[in-house]
C-alpha cells in the first residue's frame, strides 16, 4: 500500500510539474509582420482623427526597422529602391482587407551620400489613410535617419524629382490623390531637402480631377473647377479644363500661367 501511494503522489507532482509547464510556457517573440498587423487591426473603425497613436506606433516600428535594415546592407551592394519596397513589402505582409499598405522608396546619390526614401501609405479605408516618407542618409558605413515628413493625410503618394538647383539640395514633389464628391483631388508639395530637413517650398491642394506632369524646365498641373464642372454635366457639356504651368527655378516654381486649355 505504501509504495502504491508513493507511485500516485509522484504521479500527481508529475502532472502538476507538466500543468505548471504548460501555464508558463511563452507564446514565441512576434516578428514584425506580427506586430504590425496586430496593431493594423486596431484601426478598423476609427476616424482619422483618433487614429494618431496606432498610426505612430506603426511608424516607429518600421522606421526603426529600416534604419536597421540598411545600417546592415552590403555597402557594394548596388544601390536600387527594388530592394527597399521588397523589405517594406514584408514588413506590412500580414495586412488583410480592409487594411492595406503602398509602399513607395528611392534611392539617390547625394553629395556623397546615398539617400533611401522610406514611404507607405497605410489606409483603412478607401477614404482613411496616412502617408509617411522618411529620408535616410549612408555615408561611411554609418545610417541615420535625417528627416520624416507626413504628406497629407487621406491621398496616395508618388515621387517626381526635379533638376539638381544651384545650391546642390534634392528636390522632389510629393503628390498623390484622394478620393472626391465625384473627381479624385490632387495635392502636390514641392520638398527641398539641405541634408538635415525636408522643407516645403511650394504647394497645390485639391485640385479637382488634377493631373501633374513633370517635365525638365517646368511643371504643369491640369485640373477642373467643380462648380464649372457641375454646371456643364447637368447641361450635357464639357466643362473647360485649366492648366497652370510652372517654370522650375532655383528658389522653387515660379507661375507662368495659368489659363483654360481644350477638354
Amino acid at each position: 500500500m505504501r509504495a502504491v501511494g508513493l507511485l500516485m503522489m509522484c504521479m500527481a507532482l508529475g502532472a502538476g510539474v507538466v500543468h505548471a509547464k504548460k501555464k508558463k510556457a511563452a507564446p514565441p517573440p512576434a516578428d514584425l509582420p506580427h506586430k504590425i498587423n496586430n496593431l493594423a487591426t486596431q484601426l478598423k473603425g476609427l476616424a482619422l482623427d483618433e487614429s494618431g497613436p496606432t498610426t505612430g506606433a506603426i511608424e516607429k516600428l518600421v522606421l526603426d526597422h529600416m534604419q536597421e535594415w540598411l545600417a546592415a546592407r552590403d555597402p557594394k551592394a548596388e544601390p536600387s529602391d527594388v530592394p527597399v519596397r521588397r523589405e517594406l513589402e514584408a514588413a506590412f505582409e500580414l495586412l488583410h482587407y480592409p487594411v492595406f499598405a503602398w509602399p513607395r522608396a528611392f534611392v539617390r546619390p547625394w553629395k556623397g551620400t546615398l539617400l533611401t526614401g522610406v514611404g507607405y501609405t497605410l489606409g483603412w479605408t478607401d477614404y482613411e489613410r496616412v502617408n509617411v516618407v522618411a529620408v535616410y542618409a549612408t555615408a561611411a558605413g554609418e545610417t541615420r535617419l535625417a528627416a520624416v515628413t507626413h504628406f497629407v493625410p487621406r491621398t496616395d503618394l508618388h515621387y517626381e524629382f526635379l533638376p539638381v538647383p544651384p545650391s546642390g539640395d534634392l528636390r522632389f514633389i510629393l503628390w498623390g490623390t484622394r478620393l472626391g464628391r465625384s473627381q479624385p483631388r490632387l495635392t502636390a508639395i514641392l520638398y527641398d531637402f539641405d541634408g538635415q530637413s525636408l522643407k516645403p517650398l511650394w504647394q497645390d491642394v485639391d485640385a479637382y480631377d488634377g493631373r501633374i506632369d513633370v517635365g525638365p524646365q517646368t511643371v504643369a498641373v491640369r485640373y477642373l473647377r467643380e462648380d464649372e464642372y457641375v454646371r456643364a454635366v447637368q447641361h450635357g457639356d464639357k466643362p473647360a479644363r485649366y492648366e497652370a504651368l510652372y517654370q522650375i527655378t532655383a528658389q522653387g516654381l515660379q507661375l507662368v500661367h495659368d489659363h483654360d486649355i481644350p477638354f
